[in-house]
């Protein structure tokens, strides 16, 4: 049977929910992944009413969606990042300016989404973690003896008892692998394992853009963590496209700069081997949604998001239930 193919709709927020449903319903999607801002979804709304979520899962039913997951990215950046200014975006006006108000509220709701993941009958909340340590990525100054390690430690103190909400909730939360995150390639992601002494709770939203353009091995990702992959975005991104002046750090540049070195693209426009990363799926028996996340700011995102549909679908496949020379002996 051939996996769910969804969309996020985080890049989408700016519309009202129900032309989101109404729009990918056409466009030949079977369901949704739903973000936790704009109208989509409101947290404190869904942390404590069933009856709400039913009422958004109504909603999707009409247009023939089903829902396998949401995502709490954009407050799970607070969660453990030194705050700044830039983050305030990310919150309400009454925790602006109080980086340990903000904190705060950002752990909250963060707990609040995996209450609202229950009563929204999914197992599954997508996001980001932030990181104590991502400014020390470039070791210059060179970082003092256990400075990293201090980081991950703070990582596990903070998110450990978030984590013990989402297993007692019942639900994974699966980190999206970003740059900015405590984990953001294989060895990052090795080592967030590890600091939280391998939480059940916790695994990966696999998604193969943020590490393509790195240099990493995405299939491996896969083949390392196969029992923690809990969600697939469908992502591509091209790289060494740019005219030589930026290099992958993205030289303070805005995407669509067509000096940069990579950028996000449209489903099968971009560099990512979608048939190896489908292989390796069948291989490790993942039977989740394939989440389009579409942004590319070279294209109309209507028309990307229909392309997209059709090309997930083009390049999905069930494994085969036998060997393909089992018959010969016969």
């Amino acid at each position: 049977m051939a996996r769910p193919v969804t969309i996020f709709t985080g890049q989408w927020a700016d519309m009202p929910f129900e032309k989101v449903c109404e729009l990918m319903s056409g466009f030949g999607y079977e369901g949704l992944e739903v973000c936790t801002w704009g109208d989509h979804i409101d947290l404190d709304q869904a942390s404590r009413s069933k009856t709400y979520c039913d009422e958004k899962r109504g909603l999707m039913e009409k247009y023939g969606l089903g829902c396998w997951a949401i995502s709490n990215h954009l407050s799970g950046q607070l969660v453990c990042d030194p705050i700044d200014a830039r983050h305030y975006a990310f919150a309400p006006a009454k925790v602006r300016n109080d980086p340990k108000a903000a904190r705060k509220w950002a752990i909250d709701m963060q707990k609040k989404a995996a209450k609202a993941a229950r009563n929204m009958g999914v197992t599954v909340v997508n996001g980001f973690t932030g990181s104590p340590i991502w400014h020390l990525l470039y070791s210059f100054p060179p970082c003092l003896p256990g400075q990293i390690e201090s980081g991950y430690r703070e990582f596990a103190k903070t998110w450990k008892p978030i984590l013990d909400v989402f297993a007692d909730n019942g639900i994974r939360f699966a980190l999206e692998v970003h740059p900015t995150e405590i984990a953001f390639d294989i060895a990052s992601a090795q080592r967030a394992l590890e600091a939280l002494d391998g939480h059940p709770a916790f695994g990966f939203n696999f998604d193969p853009s943020h590490l393509g353009y790195q240099g990493v091995d995405y299939v491996k990702f896969i083949r390392t963590f196969p029992d923690r992959i809990f969600h697939v975005h469908m992502k591509d991104a091209w790289w060494g496209h740019g005219d030589g002046t930026v290099g992958v750090f993205g030289g303070h540049t805005e995407f669509a700069d067509p000096r940069r070195f990579w950028d996000f693209r449209s489903l099968g426009h971009g560099d990512i081997n979608f048939e190896d990363i489908i292989v390796a799926l069948n291989d490790i028996g993942y039977q989740g949604p394939l989440s389009v996340e579409w942004e590319d700011s070279r294209m109309d995102r209507c028309h990307g998001a229909q392309e997209s549909c059709d090309f997930v679908k083009g390049v999905d496949f069930p494994p085969s239930a036998i060997a393909f020379d089992a018959q010969f002996d016969r």
